[in-house]
């Protein structure tokens, strides 16, 4: 593309994020000092339409860029940005509070993402049947109960008070623990059924019972948490958004993301390959109906390279890409860092 139509298009394309209105000539020749009249910059706006970069809402409005445009846009044109103090003063702040509890991380993510991106939030936390065990800890309580702890790598999982008939020492305890973790260190959630539990129940049948309330507890690890859970926020703060002020042109989009299962479809190809950058996914880009007039910004999270979940903004065509990739990448970062030290210190207890 010529570098006079670029400068156009970067114009209209940042001038319609900014205000919600159609793109006239005169407003870019007032505003961006581009050193060429409203009549070349007609005609160029023209030649960007016919080539599909822009479109006319009505006759007699001016012009905003269509899917195509927006795409050229965020990949060739638009500058990108950092966090604002505020807005990394807030997620820090956030993160600080909840460093040792996973979930309330979770939901303060979604909600921290809505308020700053003015978008809909999602985060999807990871199954717990997917993590591997990182370390089981059998803590004693007093003569007839042991905590046993079970921590994976996306943190701590399960907590469970059993009561044992028959006094343990400190010794069959350090023992119990070696041996689940030599058996089911590295192992899923979801391996352990089956052949595992068994060559442990085999290992540890001096400690019948005991082993058996724990096997109950892992177990229950597994069927409690064997689906990937959607944590979303900021609705209202979509709602405020001009494409959305009408309930009728939101309900679509609030339909999706009321289903977790719509959901989740979504964002199920983004976590596959590890933690990543954003990506960015355009009106008609998006597979379903009730996303064609929308934008997705996501990126996934995880630890040592290995994706657990993701989060992602969903907004208006107009939204503010640049503003809202350095939210999701710079969140995205920092739960993974958070979750990374997490597990490091629970798999120290």
């Amino acid at each position: 593309m010529e570098e006079r139509k670029r400068a156009i298009l970067r114009a209209v394309a940042d001038d319609y994020i900014s205000t919600a209105e159609p793109v006239g000539s005169r407003t870019i020749a007032r505003r961006y000092g581009l050193g060429i009249s409203p009549a070349t910059i007609r005609n160029e706006m023209a030649d960007l339409e016919e080539e599909g970069y822009l479109e006319q809402p009505h006759a007699s409005a001016g012009r905003v860029p269509s899917d195509k445009g927006y795409r050229f846009y965020v990949d060739a044109l638009m500058s990108e940005r950092g966090l604002s103090g505020f807005e990394e003063k807030r997620i820090r702040a956030e993160y600080e509070k909840r460093r040792d509890e996973i979930q309330s991380l979770i939901k303060a993510t979604a909600k921290v993402l809505g308020d700053l991106s003015k978008c809909a939030s999602v985060v999807v936390a990871p199954a717990a049947r997917e993590a591997e065990i990182r370390h089981i800890q059998l803590v004693p309580v007093n003569s007839d109960s042991v905590l046993v702890l079970v921590v994976t790598t996306a943190g701590l999982v399960e907590h469970k008070l059993i009561s044992i008939e028959h006094a343990l020492t400190a010794s069959d305890l350090d023992r119990i623990s070696g041996i689940l973790n030599k058996r089911l260190r590295g192992a899923s959630l979801s391996q352990m059924r089956g052949r595992l539990l068994r060559e442990v129940q085999a290992d540890l049948t001096a400690y019948a019972s005991f082993i058996e309330s724990t096997v109950e507890l892992l177990l229950s690890a597994v069927s409690v948490s064997d689906q990937e859970r959607v944590y979303t926020d900021g609705l209202t703060e979509l709602l405020t958004q001009p494409e959305f002020r009408e309930i009728e042109r939101a309900k679509p989009v609030l339909g999706f993301l009321g289903s977790d299962d719509l959901v989740l479809g979504l964002f199920s190809g983004i976590a596959k390959g590890g933690p990543s950058g954003p990506s960015v996914r355009i009106g008609s880009e998006n597979a379903r109906d009730e996303l064609k007039g929308c934008s997705v910004v996501s990126a996934s999270y995880g630890i040592g390279g290995r994706s657990l979940g993701t989060i992602g903004v969903i907004g208006p065509t107009r939204m503010d890409y640049a503003g809202a990739m350095a939210l999701v990448s710079f969140m995205a970062e920092g739960l993974s860092d958070l979750l990374t030290r997490m597990s490091m210190r629970k798999a120290r207890v």
